[in-house]
């Protein structure tokens, strides 16, 4: 019996965090290497406002990757949230994806969450150098926007940007290198056992992968109007249940969503003329929520108004901040 049959393959598990300013494509990446939609992905800033857990399970690894709302300076009670949001989840990280897009400069944003990163995991050298305590991959997005040569000077800047242990390009968007990002983020976990049961994507419940699938339809639909303040929250799912038995049969649930504004102004904006804006939402999420269900489902919006949410610890702790 030969010695490579004798010797399973090292198994490799932990959390990484996946940090970058807002907008640098940090949902669209986790969503490409899990395959699925576990993030909202949009083209506004700030869209991420969980540390969403996205969880890929292959042969030899399992590695949970969690989605951190993008690091910027707070203006609100919800801003400054947001950013303890992000220092729990890379206190728990066995290793960090540190997302800088090719279509732009290094900018103030990318120095304060690397100088962040530095006071948590690193030790400054004589030589002043970095020496990292948990690896730190450099993931250079968005490379469809580069040729051939502004992609290499951009792998140098990189390079002399932070100490990092690797740097690998990607376009996730375009699926062209994911397998290779996939590759590296696995290779630098350290050895550890399977935490999750393999098929399950994301840590998640239910009602809050809907809440944020409505919340990034409803950025998508409205682009520009759309208040910032919005937020979502699914007030329960009910099952349709024989009233005489009391068993559930195979008719459509009910998810029961609210969907909160800051303002009476923005009511109308929301919902549309002849109500056209939640019509075009729930048209769009209809398959993925009867998937997220396990049956056919109808969504049954309404819009409220929580004044002031974003700065009013009360209102902002039931929404689930």
């Amino acid at each position: 019996m030969s010695d490579e049959n004798a010797r399973p393959e090292t198994y490799r598990s932990g959390f990484v965090a996946v940090v970058g300013r807002p907008n640098v494509g940090k949902s669209t990446l986790i969503n490409g290497l899990i395959g699925t939609q576990v993030a909202i992905m949009s083209s506004r800033p700030e869209t991420t406002r969980k540390a969403i857990r996205g969880i890929l399970t292959t042969d030899n690894a399992q590695m949970v990757l969690v989605d951190t709302p993008g690091i910027h300076r707070p203006r609100t009670l919800l801003g400054q949230r947001l950013n303890d949001v992000v220092d729990e989840s890379l206190a728990d990280s066995d290793e960090i994806a540190f997302l800088l897009p090719g279509d732009q400069e290094i900018g103030p944003g990318d120095k304060r969450i690397l100088s962040r990163l530095r006071s948590q995991f690193a030790t400054k050298l004589e030589d002043g150098s970095f020496s990292w305590k948990i690896p730190l991959i450099g993931v250079l997005t968005k490379i469809d926007k580069l040729n051939r040569q502004q992609m290499i000077e951009k792998l140098i800047e990189l390079d002399q940007f932070a100490d990092f242990t690797e740097i690998v390009p990607v376009s996730a968007l375009e699926d062209d290198n994911l397998d290779e990002v996939r590759n590296v983020l696995i290779e630098n976990l350290p050895e550890g056992p399977q935490m999750y049961p393999a098929e399950q994507v994301s840590e998640e419940r239910p009602e809050e992968t809907i809440a944020e699938l409505i919340r990034g339809a409803f950025l998508e639909e409205l682009d520009d109007e759309l208040p910032h303040s919005l937020a979502v929250v699914v007030d329960g799912i009910e099952y349709p249940v024989d009233p005489a038995t009391g068993v559930k049969y195979d008719g459509k649930a009910t998810v029961m969503v609210s969907i909160y504004v800051e303002r009476d102004s923005q009511k109308p904006i929301i919902i549309g003329r002849k109500a056209e804006h939640l019509v075009a939402v729930k048209k769009k999420l209809r398959t993925a929520v009867n998937r997220i269900v396990g049956q056919k489902a109808v969504l049954d919006m309404h819009v409220k108004v929580a004044k002031s949410w974003q700065s009013d610890p009360k209102q902002l702790e039931r929404l689930g901040f």
